[in-house]
């Protein structure tokens, strides 16, 4: 008997729909008022979940929508902006470069191995569904205080999910960060990007087109897993967090690679119309985003979806988040040809309905109809709401004379936040993931500012990074905002690359309360305005929402990834010294700025004052400086100051190559001068016969310059006698992240 003709009596039940079951869907009363008079009647089960993830915050940006609108999306190399699977970017030679990130926030606190590992496998499927070959994936992890009981826990399984699927998959995991704070004791954060090449003239839409055309399945069986994952991230957490668990995904990497290399054989014949990862709120998303971009209809047959479980209801199939799916509009008659390619790569392949001229969202199985929806209320009438936001008190400066209040020498201010959790080495984590895959990988992890990987069969090379600091844009949402992007810009900077465009990650707490809305408009305008002052415009990007548990919101944290080019891979430079003998100069402006810096937490135990600013003006002339040094072949090493200023910047300068420096020219610095975190400069070196001509440009060019020592030596020396050797800095940098996992430490 087929499903066709099951008899009524085995058909199975739905729920009556009410506005209580409405708001277990996370669908407020007045969203529900709303849902009614669209739909004319009362929905059914399966509309009620559609509508549930739909207009779920994870789905529709709902509250961030008429913020993001301040973002630069354009510039002459953007070949395509937000509003795709990933941005899109002209890297030169008929070449693009396709990149995206995205959070896995909540699945990652659920269950951190599944969370971590699903959200590599899903950024991945947004990079090759735009007819990409991955080529590289970064992450930014924010953990919780290392006390808390669930850190170490966290840590072990993210990066492991993260190592496991990027590892098994073949893609090197080649940069990112780590940090740690209390605020993300309830809510750690997972980011994850990839970065892929296309030709620039075979680049794949999900807009759908062609009455008539037949909407394909393919990848991976549909199972329970996932189901309400979407909702599940638009809400907060609380007690109940670990019932959530069976919202998680589980992946298969193996499965992922056979789905790369099935859809860019397809993609390599003219059979796709368009294509879309089944990613969040899955089949569902998929298809009313592909239909609503193409104004048409879709109709589905869901007995024809390959199903992993029996029993299955449509309200399951369409919410289910299984990975490892992608769906199709193919071209009329190529069914045969695309299913040949896809059996060949031992993937499930199925044509589950058409595209129609309705504009209805039809859904039908076991001879029934379970949904009959407009679908363009779906895709474009979500509730968009301009939330109040409530700004961020202004900091107070710090008092006089903190920088001398602290009463530690130099040598053990410098070796307590090299040791500490936020600049202690993440060796432990990136030695997990396989850098070197593919053979392309020219700087990864602790090598250089940013990653450098090259263009596969040229001497080009992109340029990749990921950057925030959470504690500025928590005390300054503006400035921070405005920081994150400048220092993702200097990191691709520091390399030699030229920065060309950014994707972000916006993970912020409760959008329902007016300080929390208030952090994320401030950080946008702020974003906004360095995007346009560095021509860094914003490609592609993800919201997350909601990140707090019992009302404990995380710090606002806008991560930024940033991707730039270089011309030819092996002139870009790293930030270990490469010779002794060489001239340590800095360029930039130091005023000594010690508000919001890891000198003052770590050191005096203080949180406050306010972030250094960002002038984007400086930032732009004191890096176009240094990018011309490096393309003239003038500079050997060259670093960013971040976190921890001065004095840590040529610490793992050091580090990274073994060689030790004298900074006489440093004199009898305070704190200020040596941790103090003024934006916008860099420490480069250079060889010394060039160094009075390198500042004589500088000069010319209104940038400051100064001569901080020369390299040399096994040791550090500097202000007030400072001698330290750079065996001793690394055993300091090295030590606590390994006996911290190992359960040595308490944290």
């Amino acid at each position: 008997m087929s499903a066709a003709t099951l008899p009524n009596a085995t058909l199975p039940k739905e729920p009556e729909v009410t506005e209580d079951l409405a708001r277990e869907h996370g669908i407020k009363p007045d969203e529900y008022e709303r849902l009614l008079r669209i739909v004319g009647r009362t929905p059914t089960f399966t509309e009620l979940g559609i509508y549930s993830v739909m207009w779920s915050e994870h789905c529709s940006y709902k509250s961030s929508r008429v913020w993001l609108k301040q973002f630069p999306t354009t510039a002459p190399w953007v070949i395509c902006g937000p509003g795709e699977n990933a941005g899109v970017i002209d890297i030169g030679d008929g070449q693009a470069a396709i990149f995206k990130m995205e959070s896995h926030n909540h699945p990652s606190y659920i269950e951190p191995f599944q969370g971590a590992a699903t959200g590599v496998g899903g950024i991945l499927r947004d990079v090759f569904t735009m007819g990409a070959r991955p080529i590289a994936n970064l992450n930014a992890l924010r953990f919780g205080d290392p006390s808390h009981p669930k850190t170490r826990q966290l840590i072990a399984g993210v990066v492991a999910g993260i190592g496991h699927y990027g590892n098994c998959v073949g893609v090197p995991t080649v940069g990112g960060e780590t940090n740690f704070h209390k605020a993300y004791n309830g809510n750690c954060l997972v980011n994850a990007m990839t970065v892929g090449l296309a030709p620039a003239d075979r680049i794949f839409y999900s807009k759908a087109a062609g009455v008539g055309n037949p909407v394909v399945y393919v990848g991976s069986k549909t199972g329970r897993d996932g189901i309400h994952g979407a909702t599940m991230s638009s809400a907060e957490f609380s007690e109940d967090t670990e019932e959530k668990r069976p919202t998680v995904q589980v992946g298969d990497p193996f499965t992922e690679k056979l789905l790369i290399e099935a859809c860019l054989e397809l993609m390599a014949t003219d059979a796709i119309v368009s294509i879309q990862d089944m990613g969040a709120a899955g089949l569902t998303s998929s298809s009313v985003e592909m239909a609503g971009k193409g104004g048409l209809g879709i109709e589905l047959i869901l007995d024809d979806v390959p199903q992993r479980e029996t029993g299955m209801t449509p309200y399951e199939i369409m919410l289910s988040e299984s990975q490892e799916r992608m769906l199709m509009i193919l071209k009329p008659g190529r069914e045969a040809e695309a299913r040949a390619i896809f059996e060949k790569w031992d993937l499930d392949f199925a044509v589950i309905g058409r595209l129609t001229d309705t504009g209805r969202f039809v859904i039908k199985m076991h001879g029934r109809t379970w949904c009959d929806l407009q679908l363009a209320p779906l895709f474009d009438e979500a509730p968009l709401y301009r939330r109040p936001t409530e700004e961020t008190p202004k900091k107070a400066p710090l008092p006089e004379g903190v920088a001398v209040s602290a009463g530690v020498s130099a040598k053990d201010a410098l070796l307590k936040l090299i040791g500490c959790p936020d600049l202690a080495s993440k060796r432990w984590i990136w030695e997990q993931y396989d850098s070197q895959v593919m053979a392309d990988t020219r700087f990864m992890s602790g090598q250089a500012d940013a990653a450098v990987v090259r263009v596969h069969g040229t001497r080009k090379g992109l340029a990749l990074t990921s950057d925030v600091t959470p504690r500025y844009c928590h005390a300054d949402p503006y400035e921070g905002g405005k920081q994150a992007v400048a220092e993702a810009w200097r990191n691709v900077t520091a390399v030699g690359a030229l920065p060309l465009a950014i994707t972000d990650n916006m993970n912020f707490g409760n959008p329902e309360k007016p300080r929390i809305m208030g952090q994320f408009a401030d950080c946008v305008r702020g974003m906004a305005e360095a995007c346009r002052a560095l021509d860094f415009p914003v490609v592609s990007g993800n919201v997350s929402l909601y990140n707090e548990t019992n009302g404990e919101a995380i710090l606002p944290t806008p991560t930024v990834g940033g991707v730039g080019l270089i011309q030819d891979a092996a002139t870009a430079v790293g930030l270990g010294f490469k010779a002794p003998g060489e001239a340590i100069l800095l360029i930039g402006e130091t005023k000594g700025h010690l508000g919001q810096s890891l000198w003052l937490r770590e050191i005096l135990g203080r949180e406050d004052g306010p972030p250094p600013p960002v002038d984007l003006a400086v930032e732009r002339r004191n890096g176009d400086f240094l990018r011309g040094l490096i393309a003239d072949g003038s500079v050997t090493a060259s670093h960013d100051l971040s976190d921890g200023g001065l004095l840590v910047a040529v610490a793992e300068m050091a580090m990274a190559s073994g060689i030790g420096a004298d900074l006489s020219g440093l004199g009898g610095a305070d704190a200020g001068v040596l941790f103090g975190e003024d934006q916008g400069r860099y420490v480069l070196t250079v060889p010394a016969a060039q160094a009075d001509a390198v500042l004589a440009r500088a000069k010319a060019a209104g940038v400051p310059g100064a001569r901080l020592g020369t390299t040399g030596g096994s040791e550090l020396t500097g202000p007030g006698g400072m001698l330290i050797s750079v065996q001793e800095l690394r055993r300091a940098n090295e030590a606590w992240l390994p006996a911290y996992m190992a359960g040595a430490l308490p944290g």
